[in-house]
């Protein structure tokens, strides 16, 4: 088995190993993983934080070994970076590159590069998961993406929680199988995640609880809405837009 880390600020995760198919999610600095598969040119890949396969191209990714691996997840505590944009810098050549909000930071680093710029690690109140989603608004849609230059609605439900220390899966079906369900949307508390699904009955939509009957989700961009009973009531277009399934308490 091979190991590897993320090197580069944003990599996108494919469907399939060439630069034109579907993007599934996307690597982040810092972010390990399995390689499943290794090509010429492109490898299969396996996070370890959300099990999330797909394809990356081999110039962007750098290979670790086992130790190295196993050491992220079991002696170095994870920290994340904490600003829409911040640095670090090469030991070996002194460059500066940029990352992003949700790049993850470990004690025992593979890259030899150090940060400047602000970070936290393990587990935040409840309360915080709103701040840190209120750094995301107004990011634009964008499947597969989890950052705040591009983002879709379970990446930005999953990088909210996992930048304050809990665990969500990738997708919005497999989040809305995690935690436990609400009767109703008045039992709800900020933090909670609401979930909305097609005429299929297909779970395709996820989003965060606010105070005050608001909740804040990816409709083209990271924006705030009414939600009810029925659903989320986009302001603008002043109409439903989501139908609500269910309510999660995962905290």
């Amino acid at each position: 088995m091979l190991y590897g880390i993320c090197p580069q600020s944003i990599v996108a995760l494919r469907a399939a190993p060439n630069d034109g198919s579907e993007m599934l999610s996307q690597l982040l600095y810092g972010e390990h993983f399995k390689i499943l598969e290794a090509r010429k040119n492109w490898s299969r890949v396996r996070m370890a934080y959300d099990k999330c396969e797909g394809w990356v191209h081999n110039l962007q990714i750098t290979q670790i070994s086992e130790e190295a691996y196993r050491e992220i997840d079991t002696k170095g505590q994870l920290s994340y970076a904490t600003d829409i944009v911040s640095h670090i810098c090469s030991e070996e050549n002194s460059m500066l590159q940029p990352i992003v909000l949700g790049s993850v930071l470990a004690k025992s680093n593979p890259l030899n590069a150090s940060f400047e710029g602000d970070a936290i690690n393990g587990v935040r109140d409840k309360s915080c998961l709103i701040e840190t989603a209120l750094l995301y608004l107004k990011a634009p849609f964008l499947k597969g993406g989890k950052t705040p230059f591009g983002i879709d609605c379970s990446g930005f439900s999953q990088m909210v929680y996992r930048i304050n220390g809990y665990q969500l899966d990738r997708g919005a079906e497999e989040q809305s199988q995690q935690g436990d369900a609400l009767s109703f949307i008045e039992e709800s508390e900020p933090g909670d995640l609401a979930f909305f699904d097609n005429s299929e009955g297909i779970i395709d939509h996820v989003g965060i609880i606010l105070k005050d009957n608001y909740i804040i989700h990816v409709d083209g961009e990271v924006r705030i809405d009414r939600i009810d009973h029925t659903g989320i009531f986009n302001t603008d277009k002043r109409l439903y837009t989501h139908q609500l399934r269910v309510i999660k308490k995962i905290i």
